[in-house]
């Protein structure tokens, strides 16, 4: 699902109610008191409703008659929807997000990347080779390097041509962002570029095996990249 624009009023008032229902602020099940919010975002009812309809469509919350509008139960969220999963990083790194998303990497990216060895076409190698010459010139600059990991990981999911694998970017990306900021931003680390370029070189050569071990091999790095930044800043 497309996220929603954040500007504005109505954006900040989709986030400011999604983030208090996320860190269990107003906890699932509970009634929301329409009047309160109205007068403490300081918004039209027809404002207000309009942001609690995007919260709807993510499951979220819903509305019944004579109960009002009220928060579902987090199974029926949308756990995968790209603006649940940057809410629940608002108020801070979740280690716990961090590791899930770790562990949806392992089971996609390594099989991608395997695919993607026979599927990939010159422009799919081509804009792979694109990201990498980014993440190289990225260096100092956690923002690009951020950008530039995302372009790759995003053209590996293109190169599978799996319409549906495609769109597991919207599953990783914020995610993804959120740990690469982690890393980015932290002390010095490691260069990401020989470690991404081993999968290119390996889709490049058609070699499927090879493909699917160097993804593991770099989403391993990963993991050690964000618990040694973790490690840094508890020694603080």
């Amino acid at each position: 699902m497309a996220q929603y624009a954040r500007r504005g009023i109505h954006g900040q008032t989709v986030e400011a109610i999604a983030r208090r229902i996320l860190t269990g602020e107003i906890a699932a099940g509970a009634t929301l008191n329409i009047a309160a919010l109205q007068e403490e975002f300081d918004v039209s009812l027809t404002a207000l409703r309009e942001a609690l309809k995007v919260l709807s469509a993510k499951g979220i919350v819903d509305a019944r008659q004579k109960r009002g509008t009220f928060v579902r139960p987090r199974a029926d969220w949308n756990l995968l929807d790209g603006d649940v999963i940057r809410w629940q990083f608002a108020e801070g790194t979740d280690q716990r997000l961090l590791d899930q998303l770790h562990e949806v990497r392992a089971i996609i990216e390594p099989a991608a990347a395997r695919l993607a060895a026979t599927r990939a076409t010159e422009d799919d190698v081509a804009a792979l080779d694109g990201a990498l010459a980014e993440m190289a010139e990225a260096v100092g600059d956690p923002a690009a390097a951020v950008a530039a990991d995302l372009a790759f990981h995003r053209a590996l999911l293109t190169a599978t041509h799996n319409e549906l694998l495609e769109r597991m970017e919207v599953v990783m990306e914020t995610g993804l962002a959120e740990r690469d900021r982690l890393v980015h931003g932290g002390a010095a680390h490691d260069d990401p570029v020989p470690s991404h370029r081993a999968v290119v070189d390996a889709l490049r050569e058609r070699n499927e095996t090879a493909a699917e071990t160097a993804m593991r091999e770099l989403l391993d790095k990963a993991v050690r990249d964000v618990a040694k930044v973790r490690g840094q800043r508890g020694s603080q």
